[in-house]
Order: C-alpha cells, then sequence, then structure tokens
C-alpha cells in the first residue's frame, strides 16, 4: 500500500504555504511602496506575475509529467489541484487590489470595457474551476462534463494572459518574457496531446 506523502510543500498544507508567501508578499510591496497609487499599481504587477507563474505550472502539469516524467513534474502533477488553487488566491488579491485602486483614488481612467468583460469572464472561470476543484464536485457534474468546463477555463484564462501580456510585449520588450512563457506552455500542451494521440 502506497504511503501518502506529506510535508509543508505537499497537499492542503502546500496551499497555506502559498497564501501566507503572497500575504507577505502584498505586505512588502505595500510597506516598501506605500498604500498611495504607486504602491498599489506595484501590488497589481506583482500579483500579476504570481498569479502567472503559478497558472503556468497547473497549466502545464499534466503535459510536463506525460512528457518528462521525473519527480518534479511528478510532485506538480500530484499538487496541481493546490497550486490552482493558490493561483486563485493569487489572482483574488489581484482583483482585491484592481478595486482598491479604483475604489479609493479618484481621477484614476477606468479599464476598457474590453478589459471588464474578457477579465470579468476570467474570474467567473476561476471561481468555477476553484469551486470545483475537488472530487465531490466530479462526481456532481460527471467526469466529461468537469474535464470540458476545466479544459474550455483553462484555456479562456490562458488567452486572457496572454492577450494582456502579448499586447504588452508588442510595445515594451519587458513583457516578452511572460509572454514568451505563455506561447511555450501552449506549445507544450499542444505536444503531450498529440503524443497522446499517438500512442
Amino acid at each position: 500500500m502506497a504511503t501518502r506523502k506529506t510535508g509543508w510543500n505537499e497537499g492542503a498544507t502546500l496551499l497555506i504555504v502559498l497564501m501566507a508567501a503572497l500575504v507577505v508578499m502584498s505586505a512588502l510591496v505595500l510597506s516598501l511602496a506605500g498604500t498611495g497609487v504607486d504602491g498599489i499599481r506595484m501590488l497589481i504587477r506583482a500579483t500579476a506575475r504570481s498569479s502567472l507563474l503559478l497558472f503556468i505550472a497547473a497549466f502545464t502539469a499534466s503535459a510536463s509529467v506525460r512528457l518528462w516524467p521525473a519527480p518534479m513534474t511528478r510532485w506538480t502533477i500530484r499538487n496541481r489541484r493546490w497550486i490552482g488553487l493558490g493561483f486563485a488566491f493569487s489572482h483574488l488579491v489581484h482583483l482585491i487590489a484592481i478595486l482598491w485602486l479604483f475604489g479609493t483614488h479618484d481621477g484614476q481612467p477606468p479599464p476598457p470595457v474590453t478589459t471588464l468583460v474578457g477579465g470579468g469572464i476570467a474570474y467567473v472561470f476561476i471561481a468555477l474551476l476553484a469551486a470545483t476543484s475537488f472530487d465531490g464536485a466530479v462526481r456532481k457534474l460527471g467526469a466529461r462534463n468537469w474535464k470540458r468546463l476545466h479544459t474550455a477555463g483553462v484555456w479562456y484564462i490562458w488567452l486572457i494572459f496572454m492577450v494582456s501580456y502579448g499586447g504588452r510585449a508588442a510595445v515594451d520588450p519587458f513583457y516578452w518574457p511572460p509572454a514568451l512563457l505563455l506561447i511555450a506552455a501552449a506549445g507544450l500542451r499542444i505536444a503531450a496531446k498529440r503524443r497522446k494521440a499517438a500512442t
């Protein structure tokens, strides 16, 4: 009988560690940059980056272990649920920072309607994916419907990240690394799917 792995980097404990790290990061950003417009904008950027990294880890977990079975990729697929919930928490902090900026600092230009709609749909998907990330949801939805929801959800979130970082990369080389990371992550999933179809 296989023993269940435990430790700070496994299961629900990993989620607690990720959430604590995100809270500490947010507190450090605000303590260094202040709670004015510049500080909140820095927090928005910081949580956008932490969300991207956690999303990429969860988004590529299955593909990575299929293409390169190794202790690290097996750890990622084993903890994909908790990494995904860590992403959801990071993006919740990101949303709170955005609402804080536009709710308490007058004169800030509102985001474009397309950003509000596209980002709003992404948050609906994030909430649905987080709420259905447990085994009971699979039983209630059925495996096929659960897979459809999660596949559509992660690809839509990928698209929103790609539009955000890709659009900025077109005018600012600073955004090339995250845009290329997103492209590589999509390529990884496609390559893994093709390998699965070929076997």
